[in-house]
């Protein structure tokens, strides 16, 4: 989805005090020009992540979840959506690559209310999916039921010498139930997973069902047959 905007940057209230992941000064949130080498829609990107058991701040009581994900494309922002309340957040996020390394040109900066369903963030990432990393809590334990299955939002903005901003938006992305948890009795996924392999597995048990029918028919008219030829011998 493509939407044409006007430069508006509203604040939100933001919290600082969980575990800081950062290992470098935060960029400035703000707008970049396009990427010359993204060669992707960034109103179709594919994010990957999931979520997994958090480090506690000295004190802190609530439950704390790591996040992490990645997109095939540069984007300006993302939006963390949970499922259960969220009693506080990172307000700083780093980047690292695939191997481990610190992205040094990537960082964002997020805000919200709390308690609260989500938060907003605002930075610079360069794509090639490499992991964004940060931290909320919740008041529940990880694992209880129902159990937190936070949705993954995210934009990418450019402006243009005259400030006009185009602003595209993917999503949303599911980054499931707990790691490290019992199977939840929900299922995996909040979001209905479009598994190709599945419907195929289907396919392949009806026209296995269907030839095995066949079969016993066929099997069923030769005793018929064969039955009536010994009778009238």
């Amino acid at each position: 989805m493509e939407v044409t905007l006007t430069p508006t940057f509203p604040l939100r209230r933001a919290r600082s005090g969980l575990v800081r992941l950062s290992l470098l000064t935060l960029l400035a949130a703000g707008l970049h020009a396009g990427d010359a080498h993204a060669d992707t829609n960034p109103s179709n990107y594919d994010c990957q992540g999931h979520i997994e058991a958090g480090t506690p701040a000295p004190g802190e009581e609530d439950t704390t979840v790591r996040y992490r994900f990645g997109c095939n494309g540069p984007i300006t922002g993302y939006q963390i959506q949970t499922n259960l309340s969220d009693t506080g957040f990172d307000t700083d996020t780093v980047v690292f690559d695939r191997f481990n390394v610190p992205v040094t040109t990537d960082a964002f900066s997020c805000a919200g209310d709390f308690p609260g369903f989500g938060f907003n963030c605002t930075g610079t990432y360069s794509g090639a999916y490499n992991n964004v990393l940060g931290q909320f809590t919740i008041a529940e334990r990880l694992c209880a039921e129902p159990r937190l299955d936070p949705l993954l939002t995210v934009t990418y903005a450019t402006a243009d010498a005259n400030r006009k901003v185009t602003q595209y938006i993917s999503g949303p992305f599911d980054l499931g139930r707990p790691h490290g948890c019992p199977p939840s009795r929900t299922g995996k996924l909040r979001i209905p997973r479009d598994d190709t392999s599945t419907t195929r597995r289907a396919a392949t048990r009806q026209t296995t069902a269907r030839k095995l029918a066949a079969r016993r028919a066929a099997a069923r008219r030769a005793r018929t047959r064969t039955a009536a030829t010994g009778g009238s011998a």
